[in-house]
Protein backbone atom coordinates (compact mmCIF):
# COMPACT_ATOMS: atom_id res chain seq x y z
CA UNK A 1 0.00 0.00 0.00
CA UNK A 2 1.41 3.39 -1.00
CA UNK A 3 2.01 5.94 1.74
CA UNK A 4 -0.23 8.99 1.41
CA UNK A 5 1.33 12.42 1.86
CA UNK A 6 -0.05 15.86 2.45
CA UNK A 7 0.11 17.52 -0.95
CA UNK A 8 1.42 20.88 0.13
CA UNK A 9 4.95 22.13 -0.65
CA UNK A 10 5.06 24.26 2.52
CA UNK A 11 4.10 21.29 4.70
CA UNK A 12 6.59 19.01 2.96
CA UNK A 13 9.40 21.54 3.43
CA UNK A 14 8.59 22.03 7.11
CA UNK A 15 8.09 18.30 7.67
CA UNK A 16 11.80 17.62 7.19
CA UNK A 17 12.62 20.35 9.74
CA UNK A 18 10.01 19.02 12.18
CA UNK A 19 11.26 15.44 11.78
CA UNK A 20 14.87 16.49 12.45
CA UNK A 21 13.90 18.50 15.54
CA UNK A 22 11.69 15.70 16.84
CA UNK A 23 14.57 13.25 16.49
CA UNK A 24 16.89 15.64 18.36
CA UNK A 25 14.32 16.15 21.13
CA UNK A 26 13.84 12.41 21.50
CA UNK A 27 17.61 11.87 21.66
CA UNK A 28 18.12 14.47 24.40
CA UNK A 29 18.36 12.95 27.85
CA UNK A 30 17.01 15.75 30.02
CA UNK A 31 14.24 18.30 29.69
CA UNK A 32 16.90 21.01 29.87
CA UNK A 33 18.60 19.52 26.82
CA UNK A 34 15.25 19.18 25.05
CA UNK A 35 14.09 22.78 25.65
CA UNK A 36 16.01 24.65 22.90
CA UNK A 37 14.99 22.19 20.18
CA UNK A 38 11.45 22.13 21.53
CA UNK A 39 11.24 25.92 21.17
CA UNK A 40 12.50 25.59 17.58
CA UNK A 41 9.85 22.94 16.93
CA UNK A 42 7.11 25.25 18.19
CA UNK A 43 8.29 27.98 15.80
CA UNK A 44 8.35 25.52 12.88
CA UNK A 45 4.79 24.32 13.47
CA UNK A 46 3.55 27.85 14.09
CA UNK A 47 4.68 28.70 10.56
CA UNK A 48 2.31 26.01 9.32
CA UNK A 49 -0.50 27.11 11.62
CA UNK A 50 -0.13 30.69 10.36
CA UNK A 51 -0.19 29.66 6.70
CA UNK A 52 -1.74 32.34 4.51
CA UNK A 53 -2.88 29.72 2.02
CA UNK A 54 -4.97 27.75 4.54
CA UNK A 55 -8.30 26.61 3.13
CA UNK A 56 -10.68 25.10 5.67
CA UNK A 57 -12.38 22.90 3.05
CA UNK A 58 -9.07 21.40 1.88
CA UNK A 59 -8.31 18.02 3.49
CA UNK A 60 -4.54 18.56 3.20
CA UNK A 61 -4.89 21.88 5.05
CA UNK A 62 -7.02 20.25 7.74
CA UNK A 63 -4.50 17.44 8.24
CA UNK A 64 -1.60 19.88 8.31
CA UNK A 65 -3.31 21.98 10.96
CA UNK A 66 -4.30 18.95 13.04
CA UNK A 67 -0.76 17.52 12.97
CA UNK A 68 0.74 20.93 13.70
CA UNK A 69 -1.60 21.59 16.62
CA UNK A 70 -0.82 18.18 18.10
CA UNK A 71 2.92 18.73 17.72
CA UNK A 72 2.68 22.19 19.28
CA UNK A 73 0.71 20.87 22.28
CA UNK A 74 3.22 18.07 22.76
CA UNK A 75 6.14 20.51 22.60
CA UNK A 76 4.43 22.83 25.08
CA UNK A 77 4.02 19.90 27.49
CA UNK A 78 7.76 19.20 27.27
CA UNK A 79 8.51 22.82 28.16
CA UNK A 80 5.96 22.76 30.97
CA UNK A 81 7.54 19.59 32.38
CA UNK A 82 10.88 21.39 32.35
CA UNK A 83 9.47 24.30 34.32
CA UNK A 84 7.85 21.95 36.86
CA UNK A 85 11.11 20.05 37.32
CA UNK A 86 12.96 23.16 38.47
Amino acid sequence: MAEEQIGCPKFQAQESVVARLTQQINAARTVTEKAPKTEELIKAVEELLDCGEYKEENLDCQLCHNFSELRKKTAELILKAGRLAR
